[in-house]
């Protein structure tokens, strides 16, 4: 298999048809061996019926459906695992990623042997308050955070050699990130190409400008998880000791003062200093206590994070 190409959707009943017959139309012209999986994220549309038809139709789709809304990460770290492409892209269901791209990108891909191509929206046709600043503020704070010097994180079309989507894990809203975190994991043949960005044809887009808060404050946690996710001892624990030292310390000089310096008929309780020191050392216990729980957590296996209904099987299992 050539390529797997992977659709997260929610509520695009509209657009699957032509975006299936668009997909086709191209990689059957470029002569690709292909599949097609669509991962509906609880639609309450029609979208579900529809892909129960195209993979009726076709042998080389296929769909799986969310019990409910679990988020994109969680559509793309399902459709990862079931594909068998060696190339996989990603892109999004509304139109605007074009197929025509993924002919080109897929040679270039191998020729370069690249781990992974992302797409560049140069030209958009977003809101430019509502979309385009925001997204160019977000992927300059991306750049200078991570290293990896992308113009457009969050474009939807991407490929991937399957070696990365298979040692890669995509949680919460980390989708935006999936570059970072597959360099985090050693992929760092990382390039990007201007792709074309079309006006969205049917519906409305799902997301709003509360994903950019999201997208920042993911940002941070991914930063820290790289550098402490596997070590958070060494974090929290090293914090923790020290705020203990220094309450401890603290501590100590008051109860000294008190009995040798100055006995001036005071409570050590009556001095503001005390309650400084006593709250330091509780922090700090609180602190060291948090790493050893991360430590713990660490030996556990991570829960699924989406519960699949139901889903379609390629036409040749049936023989």
């Amino acid at each position: 298999m050539d390529i797997t190409i992977i659709i997260p959707l929610l509520n695009e009943e509209e657009s699957l048809p032509e975006l299936h017959a668009w997909i086709v139309r191209v990689l059957e012209k470029a002569q690709l061996s292909f599949e097609v999986i669509f991962v509906d994220d609880g639609s309450t549309d029609h979208s579900w019926r529809i892909i129960e038809q195209l993979s009726d139709q076709h042998s080389s789709t296929q769909g799986i459906r969310f019990s409910r809304n679990f988020g994109k990460s969680q559509a793309l770290h399902a459709g990862f695992a079931q594909a068998i492409g060696n190339v996989v892209f990603t892109m999004d269901a509304d139109l605007q990623d074009s197929p025509d791209e993924l002919p080109a990108m897929y040679e270039r891909l191998l020729k370069d042997n690249l781990d992974i191509l992302s797409g560049w929206k140069k030209k958009r046709f977003d809101s430019v308050l509502f979309k385009n600043l925001p997204s160019k503020l977000f992927n300059w704070a991306a750049r200078r955070s991570s290293g990896i010097y992308l113009h457009d994180f969050n474009c939807g079309l991407k490929a991937y050699r399957q070696e990365v989507v298979k040692n890669i894990e995509v949680y919460g809203e980390m989708h935006r990130y999936i570059p970072v975190i597959a360099a985090h994991e050693g992929f760092k043949r990382i390039e990007e190409q201007v792709v074309q960005h079309q006006a969205r044809k049917y519906g409305q887009t799902k997301f709003g400008l509360d994903r950019f808060v999201n997208g920042f404050l993911d940002l941070i946690t991914l930063s820290f998880l790289h550098k402490f996710g596997k070590r958070p001892m060494h974090f929290f624990g090293l914090w923790g000791s020290l705020m203990f030292f220094i309450g401890f310390v603290a501590a100590a000089y008051l109860g000294i003062d008190k009995l040798y310096l100055t006995p001036d008929g005071r409570l050590i309780a009556q001095r503001p200093e005390f309650y400084i020191a006593l709250t330091t050392m509780i922090l700090g216990c609180q602190f060291f206590v948090a790493g050893f729980l991360g430590e713990l957590l660490l030996g556990q296996q991570k829960n699924k994070r989406y519960t699949i209904a139901e889903k379609t099987t390629r036409a040749n299992e049936h023989k």
